[in-house]
C-alpha cells in the first residue's frame, strides 16, 4: 500500500499547530506555537485574542511544517483540520486555512474531531498499539471513558456532566492564586503536601454510572479556602493541592478499573492534557500492574493540543474513504 502523508492543522484553543504525518504514525514535522504567555496575563484563554493570534501565525506555521519536513504542498495526499470541539473563532481560522489549501492544491479535505485526535496521539508514540482498548481521555474541557472498538468505531461509556478534570484543576489553581495554566502548578505543590490532611468528596454519582462530576469537588475546595480565610487560619496550599488531586485520581482510577474489568479488556490508553501529569501516570500504572493490564500514554508533547494527533486521526478516516466538502463548518460543541 502506498504511503499516505497528511498535513493537519489544529487551532481549537490556544495552540497554533501544523504537522505532517505519514501513515498515521510517523511524524515528519509537528510545529506548535503556544499562546500561553499571552493568556497568562488574563488568567485564562481570551477567545478573541486566541483567534487573532492564530490568524497572525497560521501561514508561517504551515510554511515551517513544510520546510522542516523538506516537502512541498504537492507532496501531501490530503489536508486535515480540527472541526471541533473548541472556540468558534479559533476553529474558523484553522478551517479557513485548510479549505484554502485544499482548494488551491485540489487535495482532499478531512475534518477531524479534536477529541478523537487525542486518542490517536497514542498511536504515534506506541507503534504497536491497536484497538480494541479502553481510553481515559482527560483534558481541559472534557473527561471521557471510551471503548475504542476499532480505529473509527468508538463508544462513549462515560463523560463529565459538568466541570471537566482539567477545568477543575485550573479553577482550584486560580482560587489558590496560581497563574494560568494551573494544572502543572497544582501537580507540583501536590507532591509536597499531605494527601490525607483534608477530606474532600469523591463524587461517584450512582453506583453503575461511568459519568464524572468535578464541580462538587471544586466547590468543596473553594468552601474550605473561604472558611480558613474567614477564621484567619493558615492555608497550606501543598495539602490543598495534594488532597484535591487525590480526590480526582480516586474517581478516575476507580471508574477506569471497573470498566476494564467489565469489558474484559486489558489495554488502557490515557490521553489528553491531564495525562501529562506524572503522578496520575504513576497511579494508573500501579493499578494496571495490580490487575495485569497494560497502559499506554502519549509522549508529553502529544498530550496537549497538537496537529500530529489530528493528522493521525485523519489518516484512519482517509483510508476508510471519509472526505469533507469545502462547505465544512466549525462544530464548537462537537461530541465524540
Amino acid at each position: 500500500m502506498k504511503d499516505v502523508k497528511i498535513l493537519a492543522i489544529e487551532t481549537s484553543c490556544d495552540e497554533t499547530s501544523v504537522a505532517i504525518v505519514k501513515n498515521g504514525r510517523e511524524v515528519i514535522s509537528n510545529i506548535i506555537s503556544s499562546q500561553i504567555d499571552m493568556h497568562k496575563r488574563f488568567g485564562g484563554v481570551v477567545p478573541e485574542v486566541a483567534s487573532r493570534m492564530h490568524l497572525e501565525a497560521i501561514n508561517n506555521i504551515v510554511d515551517e511544517a513544510l520546510r522542516q519536513g523538506n516537502m512541498a504542498l504537492e507532496d501531501v495526499d490530503a489536508i486535515a483540520v480540527t472541526k471541533g470541539p473548541g472556540l468558534v473563532g479559533a476553529l474558523l481560522v484553522g478551517i479557513s486555512e485548510a479549505k484554502a489549501l485544499s482548494f488551491a492544491t485540489k487535495k482532499p479535505l478531512v475534518g477531524v474531531n479534536h477529541m478523537k485526535g487525542h486518542i490517536c496521539a497514542a498511536y504515534i508514540t506506541h507503534k504497536d498499539l491497536e484497538p480494541p482498548f479502553v481510553c481515559l481521555l482527560v483534558s481541559g474541557g472534557h473527561t471521557y471513558l471510551i471503548h475504542v472498538k476499532n480505529y473509527n468505531d468508538m463508544e462513549v461509556i462515560g463523560k463529565t456532566i459538568d466541570d471537566a478534570c482539567g477545568e477543575a484543576y485550573d479553577k482550584v489553581a486560580r482560587c489558590l492564586g496560581m497563574q494560568y495554566p494551573g494544572g502543572p502548578q497544582v501537580e507540583h505543590f501536590a507532591k509536597l503536601g499531605n494527601e490525607k490532611a483534608i477530606d474532600f468528596p469523591r463524587v461517584m454519582l450512582d453506583k453503575d454510572s461511568y459519568n464524572f462530576s468535578f464541580s462538587g469537588l471544586k466547590t468543596a475546595v473553594l468552601n474550605y479556602l473561604n472558611s480558613k480565610k474567614q477564621k484567619g487560619e493558615t492555608i497550606i496550599k501543598e495539602d490543598v493541592c495534594a488532597c484535591f488531586q487525590r480526590a480526582v485520581f480516586d474517581v478516575l482510577i476507580f471508574k477506569t478499573e471497573k470498566l476494564l474489568k467489565e469489558k474484559k479488556i486489558k489495554t488502557l490508553v490515557v490521553s489528553g492534557g491531564v495525562s501529562a501529569n506524572n503522578t496520575l501516570k504513576e497511579e494508573i500504572e500501579k493499578m494496571c500492574r495490580r490487575n495485569g493490564f497494560k497502559s499506554y500514554f502519549p509522549e508529553k508533547i502529544l498530550c496537549t493540543d497538537n496537529a500530529a494527533m489530528i493528522a493521525s486521526s485523519a489518516y484512519y478516516e482517509y483510508i476508510d474513504g471519509v472526505r469533507s466538502e469545502l462547505s465544512l463548518n466549525v462544530e464548537p460543541n462537537l461530541e465524540l
